[in-house]
């Protein structure tokens, strides 16, 4: 079998692909308006400009500031990795995963039900996504001492969250976002999105547990195997050689309870997001590490060494971020947009509804942020819906969908690429594993909005 490029090679030749794009298709833009401080395309207002193709100094350009854009994201892996990297140097995380795992020994494919429904329940009510990184490197590690392997933990959380940021019933990111403009009654539908909730959760919990019961039979058989036996030997953890816990390990272990609780509370109740989360994990590190008797030299060491492991999986966020600039410094974005509008168009009835699910998924590679996609997306496919007979509230449905399933595994979405960083996978092996759920789930995405345009599902 012919080896995988490196995600790097592929990105950039992704971005080299946008660049030569320039150059054919048409540039153009749509106008824009400002709606109660949320900036929406004027439907029927795109035309041709001037072209500006990219050259070959415009990729180069395009890798830097694509880093520059992504600053925040990047120096949040690094903080977290070093922060943890501080944690896991006082013996706290290993003692507590170790006394977890014990515990459960025997029954620990309950851990993956019941992580994966909080995780999609949270996702779904609060549009919760980025602010689960944190749990990223513990649950990887429980679930290495456990016998699973470091996909498995990235996926209790990633397909856990994705699941239900996918199939929301209260996400006010997205579905809000999407039904206001729609001019749609707010998180209207609960009835039919409810079960599509968990209907998708569940499958995506089977295709979880059943993958890592697998796993934990025959260990081998593991993508990432390789991976996880050279961190079984510098870092993994090993049951029958942990120390119990102790004073100062529960001290610190506390410490990390009351800055989860002081996180929830932040994200929740204060709007926090990347610049407040890392700096709690700053202060949770130094504040952890000085309660577990590391000296201060040390505790800059296991920083910097944290932060160094983070290095690969933090810069190609930056990278892929590369791709949308040289495809909006070629003014290409709106003509794409305009172009598969065009083509949903002229659809008939189900297969115009089912036309705009395939047209999100693909429009959620160019552009993976839920909201943006809603403010670019929803002003047109709104009005559009209209005009083939398709409900509103369908549409909505559509759009959901469309850019859900593909967060759990597009190279352009900066919290993936975090996470898979964090937990030492590489997208190319990631993308490999999830690609066959992304298909089940698509097929239900496809179920989902043929149904609610058959039955014309209302604003109800």
């Amino acid at each position: 079998m012919k080896k995988i490029p490196h995600v790097y090679v592929l990105i950039f030749c992704i971005i080299i692909f946008s660049a030569i794009a320039t150059y054919i298709v048409p540039a153009g833009n749509f106008e824009r308006e400002v709606v109660d401080g949320t900036e929406m395309v004027v439907p029927g207002s795109y035309e041709t400009v001037e072209s500006t193709p990219v050259g070959l100094f415009g990729i180069l350009k395009a890798i830097p500031n694509g880093m520059i854009e992504m600053g925040l994201i990047i120096f949040f892996i690094f903080i977290v990795g070093g922060a943890f990297s501080i944690l896991k140097g006082t013996g706290a995380i290993d003692a507590a995963i170790g006394t977890v795992a014990k515990k459960v020994q025997g029954k620990e494919g309950l851990l993956i039900p019941v992580l994966m429904t909080v995780f999609a329940l949270l996702a779904a009510s609060m549009g919760l996504l980025e602010e689960f990184l944190p749990f990223i490197v513990p649950i990887v590690m429980l679930c290495l001492a456990l016998g699973f392997d470091s996909i498995t933990g990235v996926a209790i959380v990633m397909v856990g969250a994705g699941s239900g940021f996918a199939a929301a019933f209260a996400n006010p990111f997205t579905l809000g976002v999407a039904q206001g403009i729609a001019d749609v009654p707010m998180f209207s539908g609960m009835a039919f999105r409810i079960p599509l909730f968990i209907l998708v959760l569940t499958v995506s919990i089977l295709y979880v547990y059943r993958y890592a019961s697998k796993i934990k039979e025959n260990p081998e058989l593991s993508p990432v195997y390789e991976i996880d036996q050279k961190r079984g030997e510098d870092e993994r953890i090993s049951l029958d050689d942990l120390e119990s816990l102790t004073l100062n390990h529960k001290l610190v272990l506390a410490t990390m309870l009351l800055g989860f609780m002081i996180l929830l509370y932040g994200v929740i109740q204060q709007g926090w997001y990347i610049v407040e989360i890392a700096a709690l994990f700053l202060g949770m590190g130094i504040v952890g590490g000085l309660i577990g008797k590391i000296k201060p030299d040390d505790i800059a060491e296991y920083f910097i060494d944290g932060a160094k492991a983070m290095v690969m999986g933090a810069l190609v966020v930056g990278l892929a971020r590369g791709i949308l600039e040289v495809l909006t410094a070629g003014q290409i974005i709106d003509t794409i947009l305009f172009a598969l509008s065009n083509a949903v168009e002229g659809l008939p009835g189900v297969f115009a509804a089912m036309g705009m699910f395939v047209f999100q998924t693909f429009l959620n590679i160019l552009v993976p942020s839920g909201g943006g996609q809603a403010a670019l997306t929803m002003p047109i496919m709104a009005p559009l819906s209209d005009l083939i007979d398709v409900s509103r509230q369908t549409a909505v449905l559509a759009y959901q969908l469309g850019d859900g399933f593909t967060n759990m595994i597009t190279p352009t979405l900066g919290p993936l690429l975090a996470a898979l960083a964090l937990a030492g996978v590489s997208w190319e092996k990631y993308a490999k594993w999830i690609l066959p759920l992304i298909g089940i789930l698509s097929v239900i995405g496809l179920g989902a909005v043929t149904l609610a345009h058959m039955i014309q599902l209302g604003p109800i």
